[in-house]
């Protein structure tokens, strides 16, 4: 990519099932707070010899957030009373595209992103993306995404193979590292044998092949070459950047082709000049909103073969790619935050500051995020540090 863009600082909550306590303008101040002892920037390009953010971008959603223009609230948090302040509604890791275009473009230097959610004050996630539907012809029938979801499962078990017993042990594993994690404090861990006795929801998908309900907000601080290195001692590099949409109509889509995120990591890969994915990433972490999309999108990457995916898990692919040591969604993340959130941790690894959970000596990472029905649009970011 022509113009280098850093992260400077990264900051978020803990993801938890029911933050009654706190206000979305709360844990949005949290954020902000934690991102601002990291580097030394004001909200004002007029103060003399000042660093200043020069543009903010937030993320969230009417329908989740029950109010009109769900950004409205958030300005004045985000110091941007009177200032720029631009709002992405679809899946997180849109605003750190929208951030690195806004500073590549030369229009802006320090770009603040900041998203927010929560899901548990919702009657039920399902109502909420039932409504992104068309009203006429599947809005009709009950779709949302848990059950499109279960038809594209269904789909992939076909065509790879992949069994429930499979399945139980991809949440095993994602439980696991989930406990290393102390941004998500209240996911237990759970036996393969539990997994494989949680209720259906939509077959083949079980309870507890799907990430569950949380609240929490992220954010990001963003700059142009010679400011990052002005005011960060180990700023991430945003190297490649790609995304891509399939057909709105499920008819009109091979659930199983990964046709869009194959696509927005053709463009990512160009940018950033790699070859083989396969090698390419110390860090990989994909938005799993189910257990059967941690192989399907590994395959869509290029880290494991075509419909090999439940060979790629029995031969421990995971563990030895070092895929989603965060735990990944299936850990609990907010939808419109998944892919936001799998950026913060690749930058976390990248820097060095996962703990129990690190990756000796992560040079390189990959974050990916989705957003619609069966897999419809596909957003992925690769990284590295110098």
């Amino acid at each position: 990519m022509a113009k280098k863009v850093g992260i400077c600082a990264v900051a978020q909550t803990t993801f938890e099932r029911d933050k009654k306590d706190i206000r979305f303008q709360g844990m949005a101040l949290d954020v902000l707070e934690a991102l601002r002892e990291q580097v030394d920037v004001t909200f004002s390009r007029h103060v003399k010899g000042a660093t200043g953010v020069d543009m903010t971008i937030s993320v969230s959603d009417d329908i989740f957030d029950a109010r009109t223009i769900s950004d409205n609230a958030m300005t004045d948090v985000l110091g941007a009373h009177f200032g720029c302040e631009e709002k992405v509604a679809q899946e997180g890791i849109q605003a750190l595209y929208y951030g690195l275009a806004a500073i590549a473009s030369g229009h802006n230097d320090i770009v603040l992103l900041m998203g927010h959610c929560k899901e548990s004050q919702g009657q039920s996630r399902n109502m909420v993306t039932h409504v992104a539907f068309d009203p006429f012809f599947t809005r009709p029938v009950g779709l949302d995404f848990c059950a499109t979801a279960g038809l594209q499962a269904q789909a992939y078990a076909d065509k790879s193979g992949i069994t429930d017993e499979q399945l139980a042990k991809i949440v095993v594993r994602a439980r696991e590292n989930a406990s290393k994690n102390p941004y998500t404090p209240d996911i237990g861990k759970v036996s393969a044998e539990e997994v494989m006795a949680s209720s259906m929801l939509t077959d083949p998908i079980r309870e507890l092949h799907a990430y569950p309900v949380s609240d929490g907000a992220v954010g990001m601080i963003l700059a142009t070459e010679d400011v990052a290195r002005k005011i960060c001692d180990n700023p991430i590099w945003i190297t490649g950047v790609g995304n891509c949409m399939d057909s709105f109509f499920l008819g009109d889509r091979d659930l199983t082709s990964n046709f869009a995120l194959k696509k927005a990591c053709e463009r990512a890969y160009k940018r950033a000049g790699i070859t083989d994915p396969k090698s390419a990433f110390d860090v990989i972490e994909l938005s799993d909103q189910y257990a059967y999309q941690l192989p399907m999108w590994a395959e869509g990457i290029g880290i494991c073969d075509e419909g090999k995916g439940a060979d790629w898990l029995d031969a421990d692919g995971p563990v030895k790619q070092n895929v989603n040591t965060s735990g990944g969604m299936l850990a609990g993340n907010p939808l419109i935050l998944g892919g936001l959130v799998r950026a913060a941790e690749a930058a976390f690894q990248l820097r060095g500051e996962c703990g129990d959970r690190q990756v000796e000596n992560a040079k390189t990472a990959i974050a990916h995020g989705v957003m619609g029905p069966a897999g419809q649009f596909h957003s992925v970011i690769t990284l590295a540090r110098d």
